[in-house]
């Protein structure tokens, strides 16, 4: 059992939700990004996603797209990235996924960059525009290196694909709660709750929520709902707005508390 299974079967047990949040690696710049991620990891979040900066990043909102522009312009790199986790992981154990599109893997080389990031840490990897049909041509080097690769379901997803897709995911699942792309819709809890429980029916994996989900509230009222929530462009809009100055940490940690809070002191059924 890895990083990413082992907190969430460590939370379930103690009653709670999984906190999962999603930075953009080199938004503003890979130092600050260093920074954030054990200050994070303090603040309450469980999982966090690293974003690998891609000049076309279709399934992310204005927000991420904004950050990986400016982390792009920072010249972040895959093995900047790489390297800042390896270095990282002297001081802090948060389970970390990888979280991207195929090209940068692609041109970096599939089995270069599965070595490298299972040498340097990284738990999973979430690679939005690689399906099942064509996963196995990275698979076949991750899989072996131990990396659990998340698959994302969508509430288009019909029941006979999500059954293919469920049937090799790993790690937890990622439910996109909204259509469309990151933080530019708010999901019904109702239609949270129904789709949730069609997946339990499927797979045994833990299940997080995420699209959507910006506020304190909001991640209290899907909690009751999953195993986890995942919230991304609310916590990169906060980075945005502060840029380099010397309340980012604090600021972008006093937010990722308030999620932790509002997360355990949600109502169980709600």
């Amino acid at each position: 059992m890895g990083r990413i299974e082992e907190r969430f079967a460590a939370l379930k047990r103690e009653g709670r939700k999984t906190l999962v949040a999603y930075i953009t690696a080199g938004d503003p710049d890979m130092g600050t990004t260093a920074a954030l991620i054990p200050a994070l990891e303090a603040a309450g979040v469980d999982v966090l996603e690293i974003g690998v900066p891609f000049s076309d990043p279709t399934a992310d909102g204005p927000a991420i797209q904004a950050a990986s522009r400016r982390a792009l312009k920072g010249r972040a790199t895959l093995a900047g990235i790489l390297g800042m986790i390896a270095s990282l992981r002297a001081v802090t154990r948060i389970p970390i996924v990888l979280f991207g599109y195929y090209n940068p893997i692609l041109s970096y080389g599939p089995e270069r960059f599965a070595a490298e990031a299972a040498a340097a840490g990284v738990d999973g990897i979430l690679v939005v525009d690689l399906p099942p049909e064509e996963a196995g041509e990275l698979r076949q080097y991750t899989d072996p290196r131990g990396l659990a690769f998340i698959s994302l379901i969508a509430p288009t997803t019909d029941p006979r694909r999500a059954r293919k897709i469920l049937k090799r995911a790993a790690g937890f699942v990622y439910y996109i709660s909204v259509t469309g792309v990151t933080g530019t819709a708010v999901p019904r809890p109702e239609d949270v709750r129904r789709d949730v429980e069609r997946l339990r029916m499927m797979t045994s994996l833990p299940i997080a929520v995420g699209f959507g989900i910006s506020t304190p509230s909001q991640a209290a009222a899907i909690a009751p709902l999953a195993d986890g929530v995942v919230v991304g462009s609310a916590l990169v809009r906060l980075i945005g707005e502060q840029g380099k100055s010397g309340v980012l940490i604090p600021a972008v940690s006093a937010f990722a508390g308030e999620l932790r809070r509002a997360i355990d002191s949600a109502r169980p059924g709600a």
